[in-house]
């Protein structure tokens, strides 16, 4: 990974951390927990690809094992994000940007349920069975729900972030097209493509007319 990626992935990781321990952790919600710092892993995967996308998760989830509270086994959840990482990483097109909404949708849904179901069966494995106690159906329906509906104002800006600052040739062509600008847009209300277009139209008026007066007054 490149040094302002891994720059920008380590800010955005421990902030979705804190975030969400400080905050989210205590709103004692039915069920599962906003898993933001998922969501920031499936933004910088769509993005960055597979391999870098299981390494965020990795670290990304190790770093959660080790914060407080954090009562389970170190590395259990560093698993888990890894592998969803890694599989978000794939969805993302050899050629260029994702240009539809409608994959990172279903992408977060499934790493919302399978994180859960993978973190869960972990746990059976290592003899932890606080899931049962919980209830395996409730933990999974409100996890992909919060996680869904927390996703267009999260994961569109860590996509755009890391298309700016990675350097991405395509980070700034077919505004309109970009799955950032359009899922924001549809999530938020946000206009982000046209009001970007009318900005530049705005702007090339504006030195048209400037070059025109100039003329005039060379002609003068």
């Amino acid at each position: 990974m490149r040094l302002n990626r891994i720059l920008l992935s380590a800010v955005l990781v421990v902030v979705a951390l804190v975030v969400q321990v400080s905050v989210l952790a205590r709103l004692q919600l039915p069920g599962a927990v906003p898993d933001l710092l998922l969501l920031v892993v499936l933004g910088l995967a769509f993005v960055y690809g597979h391999v870098s996308g299981a390494l965020v998760g990795f670290g990304a989830g190790l770093l959660a094992d080790l914060a407080p509270p954090a009562d389970h086994a170190a590395g259990r959840y560093a698993l888990v994000l890894c592998v969803i990482g890694y599989l978000a990483g794939l969805v993302k097109p050899e050629t260029g940007q994702l240009k539809s909404a409608m994959v990172p949708m279903i992408g977060v849904v499934s790493a919302a349920i399978g994180s859960t179901l993978l973190y869960a069966l972990v746990g059976a494995l290592v003899g932890d069975t606080a899931a049962r106690h919980v209830g395996l159906g409730s933990l999974l329906f409100t996890a992909a729900v919060y996680d869904l509906l927390l996703a267009p104002f999260v994961v569109p800006l860590v996509m755009a972030a890391a298309r700016r600052t990675a350097g991405d040739p395509l980070a700034d062509t077919g505004g309109g097209g970009d799955v950032a600008a359009g899922w924001l847009a549809s999530g938020t209300g946000l206009r982000i493509g046209s009001q970007r277009g009318g900005l530049r139209v705005k702007a090339a008026r504006n030195r048209a007319a400037r070059a025109g007066r100039i003329k005039g007054v060379k002609r003068l």
